[in-house]
């Protein structure tokens, strides 16, 4: 009896200490990171932590919440989400951990990034209780600083969309005018050369070879239509051809009028027959089409046609008629001024010339300060055209003046709120804003707009989709082009990009620096480090403490350069 008495007492007194044991201070070794250090994808900090609750450690009574939290910037902290773990004895929503086998856990979260956060460290912070009593356990650092390459991407670093001008050197026209015949003859009559198009056609014609600046010449399509035979239609075909090209040539002549006069005939007109006829609104014209659709020989068409003579009669009445003429057509060339001349006449007399002639000129200069009083003068003379107050705003934008660039593009939305610049341009702010949603919006309402694909690019990249991103910009040679390649480890492709900027700048440089880094090119490292220090002082502190150099922190040479 006292055997079992004292059997169960220490029973008893293992269910106390386990039940009032206290948490024992976890590890690093009881975490691990992904990725390690982080990384930022887009504008984003994505972490995944895997962790361990050793055996017999989680108190079956025990509540522990686990908060991810970075450390930057001396005192700021963000936090990741709260995941909570239970005890077997505590009734909860908490994950339960066993005690004796403990288990394992894995908590994925997603900190925005911030500039100050390049250096920085993440903890496992811990809120536990033994019941109601709290437990104090220390925090655990997890991972150490960020890799934040992709977030150099930046809408300042894009090209703003211009919006194009509509400027044609040689503007062609055409003018037509039609001689038509009675059936079977091809003598022309005066009641079709007296016609209003007719004088029209004529005084077009003389008007263009007396101005200097129109070239025209003039063709003849002479036709018959298609009943009466092929033989038959073929000659009269050709006379009134002929007819029509004497007409012309001494009706030209009389007005001092020299041009090139070309002519044809067709003998039989089946197109022009099949278009009249779609376009007609006669009954059973479908049963018609078959016909020409069944039969490619033309007297086999033109009898099974008169076949239906229900249908031919209002062929003859309404279609036939109109296909017997000649078709007079003048080619003219308008030619526009000259680049020479645009710019004169901006320069001293700029009410000359018409808007699509001003926003041409805008791009015949390469001074800035030019272009800029090219793009003020229309949006006072041509307020309605919402180009003028587009291409302001990316003046501004280009000199970094965001908010008078906000300004004019909001001019610009009121004037034309669908224009696909418009809608690029402020796709750019909005991302610049950090507002990916709404870009992505206005960019799906930008269709054919200058510069889209650059805006597509970065996009993608803010997304963290760095194979679209390559994708959208294709040749385009921006930092930001490059950076998707850097990104998706194209690193030849890169270091060609970078190479073929045109004007670069201290970030150019730094992202050379970076594709020496990842190659293991000391040389095109410093090199590259040291031109874009020489551009932005700010640059040494950045690969200072840029985890993409991480490497060579240790050499003196490095150390001494950033200094």
């Amino acid at each position: 009896m006292r055997k079992n008495s004292f059997y169960a007492l220490l029973v008893g007194l293992a269910v106390v200490a386990t039940s009032c044991s206290n948490l024992k201070p976890l590890s690093q070794s009881n975490f691990n990171a992904t990725p390690s250090p982080l990384e930022t994808v887009g504008n984003n900090v994505p972490v995944t932590v895997n962790g361990t609750f050793p055996e017999k450690w989680f108190n079956k009574k025990a509540t522990v919440k686990i908060t991810p939290v970075l450390k930057y910037a001396g005192t700021k902290e963000s936090y990741g989400s709260t995941q909570t773990y239970q005890g077997e004895k505590v009734s909860g929503n908490g994950i339960e951990i066993p005690y004796n086998r403990g288990g394992n856990f894995n908590m994925s979260f997603n900190f925005p990034y911030q500039p100050d956060m390049l250096t920085s460290e993440l903890f496992m912070r811990f809120d536990a209780k033994i019941k109601n009593k709290t437990v104090k356990l220390p925090e655990v650092k997890v991972a150490d600083g960020i890799i934040a390459t992709s977030a150099l991407a930046s809408a300042q670093n894009t090209a703003p969309s211009v919006a194009p001008d509509g400027f044609q050197r040689i503007i062609k026209q055409t003018q037509e005018a039609n001689i038509h015949f009675i059936i079977q003859q091809a003598n022309i009559r005066s009641s079709e050369t007296n016609k209003q198009d007719m004088r029209t056609w004529q005084q077009r014609v003389q008007d263009a070879f007396n101005d200097p600046r129109q070239n025209v010449d003039v063709e003849i399509s002479a036709y018959a239509s298609p009943d009466g035979g092929v033989s038959l239609n073929e000659r009269l075909a050709a006379q009134r051809e002929k007819n029509t090209t004497q007409y012309l040539e001494s009706e030209l002549k009389k007005r001092n009028v020299n041009v090139d006069v070309n002519a044809r005939y067709t003998a039989q007109d089946w197109e022009g027959f099949r278009q009249l006829l779609e376009a007609s609104d006669l009954q059973d014209k479908e049963l018609v089409l078959r016909v020409l659709s069944m039969y490619p020989d033309p007297e086999t068409r033109e009898r099974e046609i008169k076949n239906i003579s229900f249908v031919y009669s209002d062929l003859a009445s309404t279609i036939l008629p109109q296909l017997r003429r000649s078709r007079i057509t003048a080619n003219i060339e308008i030619i526009g001024k000259s680049d020479e001349e645009i710019m004169d006449f901006w320069r001293t007399n700029p009410k000359k010339l018409s808007v699509e002639e001003l926003l041409y000129a805008s791009t015949l200069t390469d001074n800035d300060a030019d272009r800029e009083k090219i793009y003020q003068y229309v949006t006072v003379n041509f307020p309605q055209d919402y180009r003028g107050w587009n291409n302001m705003a990316t003046a501004y934008y280009q000199r970094g003046e965001y908010n008078n660039a906000r300004q004019a593009l909001d001019r610009a939305a009121l004037v034309s709120p669908n224009a696909p610049e418009v809608n690029v341009n402020k796709a750019l702010f909005a991302m610049m804003d950090g507002n990916t949603s709404l870009a992505k919006e206005l960019l799906g309402k930008s269709s054919g707009a200058n510069n889209l694909d650059a805006a597509m690019g970065l996009l993608y990249l803010m997304e963290g989709d760095y194979n679209q991103a390559v994708d959208a910009f294709g040749d385009t040679k921006s930092n930001n082009a490059a950076l998707a390649q850097i990104l998706t480890k194209n690193y030849n492709a890169a270091d060609f990009t970078l190479k073929a900027i045109k004007t670069p700048d201290a970030l150019t440089y730094y992202l050379m620096a970076i594709v020496g880094a990842r190659t293991n090119n000391f040389s095109d490292v410093m090199s590259n480090l040291r031109s874009a220090i020489t551009m932005d002082k700010a640059m040494a502190v950045r690969a200072l403490n840029d985890l993409e150099f991480a490497k060579y922190k240790s050499n003196v040479d490095f150390i001494n350069l950033l200094k």
